[in-house]
């Protein structure tokens, strides 16, 4: 099970990718096109042409998760803007689980964000 938690980097590709891809063309996703190590722990949201279906990608310390989500009828109504399709935008745990339930995190109103306490 994947826990996420706001203490999480979580990033967005911008550029569709072939959601027939597994966890080994996803990696190499990561490293070519978004220039980002997939064994760092980085949760990796990426989705295909038509905005059916989206794949999280993560390294766990022991593994990689990989989970789907396809629509079964509609689209995912929100995708982020970047000017850039190799480039990706960073989330925060919240707006993904909006998303994940085809929501638009811009419109969304989530409590105060986690704030790091100093030591």
């Amino acid at each position: 099970m994947i826990q996420i938690t706001p203490q999480m980097l979580i990033y967005v590709a911008n550029a569709p990718v072939d959601c027939r891809k597994g966890i080994d063309g996803l990696m190499s996703c990561c490293q070519h096109l978004l220039s980002k190590d997939p064994f760092s722990g980085i949760l990796f949201l990426f989705r295909n042409r038509s905005l059916t279906c989206l794949k999280v990608l993560v390294y766990d310390g022991q593994g990689f998760w990989l989970c789907t989500k396809r629509l079964s009828k509609g689209k995912f109504s929100w995708w982020p803007k970047v000017e850039n399709d190799t480039c990706g935008i960073v989330l925060e745990a919240d707006e993904l689980q909006t998303l994940l339930w085809n929501g638009n995190p811009t419109q969304a109103d989530f409590s105060e964000r986690w704030k790091r306490i100093p030591v």
